[in-house]
């Protein structure tokens, strides 16, 4: 099974995922837990291209490609070889970050990153689960990390409200696809939900 972690920046949603994976793991199963963009060395290059810099290095179209080839990469080299190996992947973001901060970020590109996705990725999750978050508490999570990726934190709050609007909508335009969890609560409690999805998905 194909899982991915979704959410706006600092919603708490790469600690779920490795949460999930470690359960996971503890009950026998074999779990490759990956990231995006990144979990190839190909793709984690890419990763440092992406993250890195003044928030305007790239325009949003080159984004698009630097993203979509990160994660053709990843498929190839990480996800589908797993997949075919029997394996749960879980995935801390994938194509519905793109379609968010690539596809909505700086302009209506939605369909560009649709499109490639279609030619060069053609696959998604089995399910994503979105952990939703106040914009303004993300943020503040986000940039209390003081790490070297925060390009898109840079963007600012108006970005991250306009992010959760988005993801939000994706969740009802993927209804089969997506599972949306409150992430404003403490980490064991939306852990506990999320091993009861998962549960009720029948991992």
């Amino acid at each position: 099974m194909f899982l991915s972690f979704e959410g706006i920046d600092g919603s708490g949603k790469s600690t779920q995922a490795r949460l999930l994976a470690d359960h996971l793991r503890a009950q026998g199963r074999d779990v490759v837990l990956t990231r995006e963009p990144g979990g190839s060395p190909g793709a984690e290059e890419i990763r440092a291209l992406v993250l890195q810099g003044d928030p305007d290095r790239w325009s949003a179209e080159t984004e698009i490609l630097l993203f979509t080839a990160a994660r053709r990469d990843h498929m190839e080299r990480t996800i589908l070889p797993a997949l075919a190996a029997g394996k749960v992947v879980i995935c801390d973001r994938f194509a519905d970050s793109t379609r968010m901060y690539q596809g909505l970020s700086r302009g209506d590109l939605r369909g560009i990153v649709d499109e490639l996705h279609r030619l060069m990725i053609g696959r998604e999750p089995d399910l994503t689960l979105l952990i939703d978050m106040d914009p303004e508490t993300g943020l503040a999570r986000a940039r209390g990390r003081q790490g070297s990726e925060e390009r898109f934190e840079d963007f600012g709050a108006g970005l991250q409200r306009k992010m959760r609007a988005g993801f939000l909508a994706l969740a009802e335009e993927f209804p089969r696809r997506f599972r949306v969890i409150d992430g404003a609560r403490p980490i064991e409690v939306v852990a506990r939900d999320v091993l009861a999805l998962i549960a009720r998905e029948a991992v």
